[in-house]
């Protein structure tokens, strides 16, 4: 089996390589590790919205979350992996449509001529605001680089501590509200190309992602209101 596995390597390798060498390969593996890290944003705030139902539950599944230290480093290689070829994907395409369109691309002219920022200006945009609330966030949980606890803290305590930090608390706030509003046309475009629309389901598909984008803005976005509350003696 171990020659079936090298196999299935080699094709996905070969695949990949070939798909990043066309403008519509690029697209559709931007596409497609944009709809993984969907699927990651959506787990990731079904495990944080334990924080409101009590700090043993929330401690538990951290704990259990990280019990297998080696298959989160795999785990977190992965996302790694997915958001630098999301993030490197989208800059090569957006300096393909500079370069094509070097007049247009950035505004456009409106039927009133007045100046429009094009969606895609907007959503490289919007992905640089979440890089740098991403990083932000890994400084703050995964590194320790910024607000260091005690040791042994417990992982509601830390998460408490570091969200009613005002600078974190605001980032995190602005950075959820961006996440929504990329999500609002990138949802769209994932299975714009990723070839799944279709005439009949493109409005339910727009709803479903303006619903989500709702979804997941204002649950992240209520953590941080949440923990500056707390701090401030707001009983919830």
């Amino acid at each position: 089996m171990g020659w079936l596995r090298l196999l299935g390597k080699e094709y996905l390798l070969n695949w990949l390589i070939k798909a990043l060498g066309s403008s519509i390969g690029r697209k559709f593996v931007m596409g497609l590790t944009g709809l993984l890290l969907i699927g990651f944003v959506i787990v990731h705030l079904a495990g944080n919205l334990l924080l409101y139902v009590g700090i043993e539950d929330y401690n538990n599944y951290a704990h259990a979350l990280h019990s297998k230290p080696g298959l989160v480093l795999v785990a977190e290689i992965g996302l790694l992996a997915l958001f630098l070829a999301h993030i490197l994907i989208a800059v090569g395409i957006t300096r393909e449509n500079r370069a094509a369109r070097p007049e247009g691309y950035q505004m456009r002219r409106s039927k009133q001529n007045r100046t429009a920022a094009t969606p895609s200006a907007l959503m490289f945009v919007s992905g640089a605001i979440l890089l740098g609330f991403i990083l932000l966030h890994l400084a703050d949980f995964r590194f320790h680089l910024r607000n260091p606890g005690p040791d042994g803290e417990e992982p509601f305590a830390k998460a408490l501590r570091l969200l009613q930090d005002p600078v974190s608390a605001g980032v995190y706030f602005v950075g959820s509200l961006f996440l929504g509003w990329h999500l609002v046309h990138g949802f769209q475009s994932v299975f714009q190309t990723l070839g799944w629309n279709h005439p009949k389901y493109t409005p339910l598909i727009k709803k479903a992602g303006v619903a989500l984008a709702v979804v997941l803005a204002l649950g992240f976005a209520s953590f941080p209101v949440w923990a500056m509350l707390k701090k401030y003696g707001v009983q919830l």
